[in-house]
């Protein structure tokens, strides 16, 4: 277990023992209960009823956050011709072919996200040893890998945010900054639950939505109770 500094154990007793809450009031509380100067990322685990080990139980998608996530995304293009003006055009940060792979290769990640057009990935591939384990390869189900690049930059300057379940069965991802407020976390928290139950694999037996909590960078988790998911996907 790791050690808890004495803010963090301050702010964990305010949360009553096995308490559950609905949406609002479990994110209103993980915001009250921020304790740093800086602008927290709030996130949101999800303990799902599948097991990962099982290809045809693996939980795996995209969603585009309406309110995004409060970080400005630098966004890397792998193309040629045409394609390299249309990415740059639709706002781009670097946009290039075997220079930029060579410039990985020397050890630079200046980027969050990669794009890359199907025509590029034989040269990506190259680099796919560097660009896999940091999450940077660009993927035909994450929306990554594709002719329609400015579709791509612009969904992802967006707020678009892939994310796949866990060994553990939990998916874990950022739904915006503490200075978001509650409605705006909210917002973003409906069409992410809603695109979780829509890839419910066929297989997944029992109960598909486990558990839910939500938390800032620093903060505790505060539990939600599964039963308002209805309600907030309405």
């Amino acid at each position: 277990m790791p050690k808890r500094g004495k803010k963090y154990i301050e702010s964990e007793k305010k949360i009553a023992a096995g308490s559950l809450n609905g949406f609002d009031e479990a994110v209103k509380m993980a915001l009250e209960l921020s304790y740093v100067k800086f602008d927290e990322t709030v996130d949101v685990a999800v303990r799902l009823g599948v097991d990962p080990r099982h290809a045809d139980q693996m939980v795996r998608g995209t969603v585009i956050l309406p309110n995004g996530t409060g970080k400005e995304v630098k966004i890397l293009v792998f193309a040629k011709g045409e394609k390299e003006k249309e990415a740059l055009d639709a706002g781009a940060d670097f946009v290039g072919n075997d220079d930029l792979v060579e410039k990985i290769k020397g050890g630079w990640f200046g980027f969050d996200k990669a794009i890359a057009t199907p025509d590029m990935m034989g040269t990506v591939g190259k680099i796919g040893k560097l660009l896999g384990p940091r999450g940077l390869m660009p993927n035909a189900k994450t929306g990554t890998v594709t002719f329609e690049v400015a579709r791509a930059v612009n969904e992802l300057k967006a707020g678009k945010i892939d994310f796949r379940v866990e060994k553990a069965g939990i998916v874990h991802v950022p739904m915006g900054k503490v200075s978001f407020g509650v409605e705006k976390i909210i917002q973003n928290l409906a069409a992410f639950i809603e695109t979780i139950l829509r890839l419910k694999p066929a297989s997944s037996k029992g109960t598909y939505l486990r558990g839910i909590a939500i938390s800032t960078t620093m903060g505790p988790g505060v539990k939600v109770d599964t039963a308002f998911v209805k309600d907030l996907v309405k």
